[in-house]
């Protein structure tokens, strides 16, 4: 009886160990997804030969499903970061985007724990067509997340320390440059640096580019001021660097919000600004325009950065391969240097 029984089939996890691959892996694979090596695709493939293995149809329909959603997935726990300016325009572009290709925008928060649990239970179950990442940090879970993620993933933004294939970036390290270069131009040689958080790609580009520009100069770089993107971080940055440098007579501050915040403590602080302390700033967002003096400042082209990750999205969703998107910067002069 037992050598008349039905032969057992291989499972998908057989697939994959003799495939040296997860099992998301080999499951992309077998869907025909677009985010799969050439060679892993091979290796799948092959071990289906190997072992005989026929695919499940009820399961091959859920896993090529579309939900008609994309999620815009933010490393943060303020649900209040929505109303940023900056992130409120990269919004803008992406659900402009995504409204040409009848797909809904969702939004997330994932730096809590019960944060990233939703993340992972979105991507576990595909509850969306693919997924848009931002602000992530060194380190960050997110990233070991979308690499095993069986639905596309954009990011905006390089993540540090990951080889990600898709994103959408600005020239930070570029625009950074051109700012603190713009303060020499103007005779500053005392420049410091307010930079945004180290453990972000953003961070490092931009302090790089402050570097790259008073090395170029034959000047000395100050160590940086870390903040943390906001306006109060920015004004007690500010307040340390007059206390250790108090000679300084330029500041390139890595966003408008540290930048305004700057502005506010040389106020408080009797420093006049340009003729004592010129600064500029990063982003060009409302702020920068409204900020007592005006802030000279470098533009991105922030809607567009979210229009063009939610177009790349759509372009992998569509079973095509893009490439890596970098936008330009450009430098806007006001009254602050």
């Amino acid at each position: 009886m037992a050598a008349n029984a039905p032969r057992r089939q291989p499972t998908l996890d057989e697939v994959a160990e003799r495939a040296g691959v997860s099992r998301s892996v080999a499951s992309r694979a077998l869907n025909n997804a677009p985010h799969v090596s050439r060679a892993k695709r091979e290796a799948v493939e092959r071990a289906v030969r190997q072992l005989g293995y026929v695919p499940n149809p009820t399961a091959r329909a859920l896993a090529t499903r579309q939900t008609g959603a994309a999620a815009l997935v933010v490393s943060g726990e303020d649900p209040s970061i929505f109303a940023d300016p900056f992130f409120a325009q990269v919004i803008v572009g992406a659900s402009t985007a995504l409204d040409e290709a009848d797909l809904h925008l969702m939004l997330c928060l994932a730096a809590s724990d019960r944060g990233r649990k939703r993340v992972e239970e979105l991507f576990r179950s595909r509850a969306a067509d693919g997924v848009m990442l931002m602000a992530l940090r060194e380190d960050d879970p997110l990233a070991g997340m979308a690499e095993e993620a069986e639905m596309p993933v954009v990011f905006g933004g390089r993540p540090v320390g990951s080889a990600a294939r898709w994103y959408v970036d600005v020239d930070n390290v570029g625009g950074a440059r051109e700012a603190t270069e713009y303060l020499v131009s103007r005779g500053r040689t005392r420049v410091a640096a307010i930079c945004g958080r180290l453990d972000t790609e953003a961070g490092r580009a931009r302090y790089r580019g402050y570097q790259d520009a008073l090395l170029a100069a034959g000047l000395d770089p100050l160590p940086p001021q870390e903040g943390d993107f906001t306006e109060p971080s920015g004004a007690a940055a500010m307040a340390v660097l007059l206390t250790n440098h108090p000679d300084l007579d330029g500041v390139f501050a890595a966003n408008d919000n540290m930048a305004a915040g700057a502005l506010r403590t040389l106020r408080a602080a009797g420093r006049a600004v340009p003729a004592d302390v010129a600064v500029v700033g990063f982003d060009d967002l409302t702020v920068a325009q409204v900020a007592d003096p005006p802030l000279t400042t470098v533009h991105q082209p922030v809607t567009a950065l979210g229009r063009e990750m939610a177009r790349m999205l759509v372009t992998l969703i569509n079973g095509h391969d893009p490439t890596p998107l970098i936008l330009p910067t450009r430098l806007v002069t006001r009254s602050s240097a």
